[in-house]
């Protein structure tokens, strides 16, 4: 049997997220080894429960293969523990992953002098701005720049780095051969070519409520910090700054408005002692004497390199929207958005929200009371309901159903 079906085989049977160091550590990152040991042998380590070590270790090695050989035929490459392009980084985190199925260049993942950039989806024009400004700038001197593939600020940093001709890794929540965000997908084949698309979960595996949380250590632990940049009170991008935190990776966070609530998160960031960025060189100083080799051009920035990057960004955003909106005929009747029948494979507070959401925009708290549910089952329904492409978020904390 084929080393790389055994790591898949142990990758799905203990499940992504779950505790894998001491385990594979303990018998030589040989997955081999694991799934020949007996029960009593690895409940006798102290790592798991009996239960769970019955429970995954029953686990067919048939659905390994079968994962294997999906990834195979989507032209996958599939990278284990054993494999010289596997991060070192990520051996050292207690719930290390112990697949990872790549769409791209392999070799990206190696690069020692990696940042990740993560904050809200809904994000403001002054946080994409931003977002693409540091990303861009960081990719200018040698930065492989990591995100989550999201609309909002993850996509405006893989746009950043590609932009000036540096290398992006996307890290997915799900399987590679999955319908998520589809409208992403031009830029998730854009990355392909200047970097890599990865996942740790098998080809089709849907995404979930619990699969980007799981997701968001690999995201912190391939770099070396992680930079926060437009993130609300309880934005998913702070669980990745925690993690990071426990990591003992930097965390650097964006200064925002106090006024707006999706800053509230960044803001508190920088008062429990979160690196406050103002400019590239903030990130850049952390890291130029013991990567001094590895950066490219080692000048500092002018004082408003992010106000110059920013401002042609947003100058270009704006052209764009007049472009678009120039000339719209007036004489045809926009149509309605149709909606689909509610599928049987969303949680129940999603089929909640999804019965009273249509094509007029409503606000989160009045889907919480026609849903019968709180704001924040509601605001997790909603995240499931985007996941599959059913609602689209608009500004003011509004959702309408998706065509």
């Amino acid at each position: 049997m084929n080393d790389t079906v055994y790591w898949i085989w142990l990758s799905q049977a203990l499940g992504q997220g779950e505790r894998t160091l001491e385990l594979v550590s303990y018998y030589n990152w040989n997955a081999e080894e694991i799934y020949k040991a007996g029960v009593s042998d690895i409940f006798a380590l102290g790592i798991y429960g009996l239960q769970k070590v019955k429970k995954f270790k029953a686990y067919p090695l048939e659905n390994a293969k079968k994962s294997f050989d999906e990834a195979v035929s989507a032209g996958m490459e599939i990278i284990t523990p054993q494999s010289k392009f596997f991060p070192d980084r990520l051996k050292k985190i207690d719930t290390a992953p112990l697949v990872l199925y790549v769409y791209g260049d392999e070799e990206v993942l190696k690069n020692e002098l990696s940042i990740s950039i993560v904050g809200a989806r809904e994000a403001s024009d002054y946080g994409c701005a931003v977002a693409k400004s540091l990303s861009s700038a960081l990719a200018s001197k040698g930065f492989t720049v990591v995100s989550g593939g999201a609309r909002g600020i993850d996509s405006e940093a893989h746009f950043g780095a590609m932009e000036e001709g540096g290398k992006t890794v996307c890290v997915l929540g799900c399987g590679l051969n999955t319908n998520y965000l589809m409208e992403m997908q031009p830029m998730r084949e854009k990355i392909v070519l200047n970097g890599a698309v990865i996942s740790e979960y098998p080809p089709k595996t849907p995404a979930g409520r619990t699969t980007f949380p799981v997701r968001n250590r690999i995201i912190s632990a391939l770099t070396l910090g992680t930079i926060v940049v437009e993130a609300g009170e309880r934005s998913g991008s702070l669980i990745t700054a925690r993690l990071a935190l426990e990591q003992g990776k930097d965390i650097f966070a964006v200064p925002g408005d106090l006024v707006h609530s999706s800053f509230l998160g960044t803001n508190k960031l920088i008062r429990d002692g979160a690196i406050a960025v103002f400019s590239p060189n903030d990130i850049l100083e952390e890291y130029y004497s013991e990567y001094y080799d590895k950066i490219v051009d080692k000048t500092r920035f002018p004082d408003d390199e992010i106000i110059k990057r920013a401002q042609k960004y947003l100058s270009k955003q704006q052209q764009k929207t007049q472009e678009q909106t120039a000339v719209k005929p007036n004489n045809k009747e926009i149509p309605k958005k149709v909606k689909a029948e509610t599928p049987e494979y969303l949680t129940e507070e999603a089929k909640k929200i999804y019965a009273v959401l249509n094509d007029t925009p409503k606000h989160v708290d009045l889907l919480a009371e026609e849903g019968g549910l709180t704001t924040s089952q509601t605001l997790s329904a909603l995240t499931e309901l985007e996941v599959y492409s059913l609602a689209q978020a608009l500004s003011g904390r509004r959702y309408t159903i998706k065509n």
